[in-house]
């Protein structure tokens, strides 16, 4: 008996995000998708969606320290909160690069589908 993760296929793709759909089965519809976007679009869609997922978590770790008081070894001071954002928006930026929620796998997969009708559209 073997013991440990479970192996599944996988689609091919040229990116970092995964041709895999959330249930475990190849997103088909993706990897026709990629097939008729050039790689500078998906990196740049890639990009965009790792930047929004940014933006959302940004939002998210903001609201979560929003009523923080200034403790620590800043105090409660006026740059406490100006040094408070600037960390917020680099801890979201790290965790989106990382990997993130899922958010930017989703709105990747929605701007290379969007994209690809769009160029069948104009072809």
């Amino acid at each position: 008996m073997q013991t440990g993760a479970i192996n599944t296929p996988r689609v091919a793709s040229s990116s970092a995000f995964s041709v895999e759909s959330r249930n475990g089965r190849p997103d088909f519809e993706l990897a026709a998708a990629l097939q008729k976007v050039s790689p500078q679009q998906q990196a740049k869609a890639q990009k965009t969606a790792t930047d929004f997922e940014a933006m959302f978590l940004n939002s998210m770790f903001s609201q979560m320290t929003s009523g923080l008081k200034g403790e620590g070894p800043f105090g409660d001071t006026p740059g406490t909160g100006v040094w408070r954002s600037m960390l917020t928006e680099q801890y979201s930026k790290n965790f989106a690069s990382a990997g993130g929620v899922g958010v930017a796998r989703d709105v990747y997969r929605t701007l290379i589908i969007q994209q690809a009708k769009t160029t069948l559209r104009t072809a």
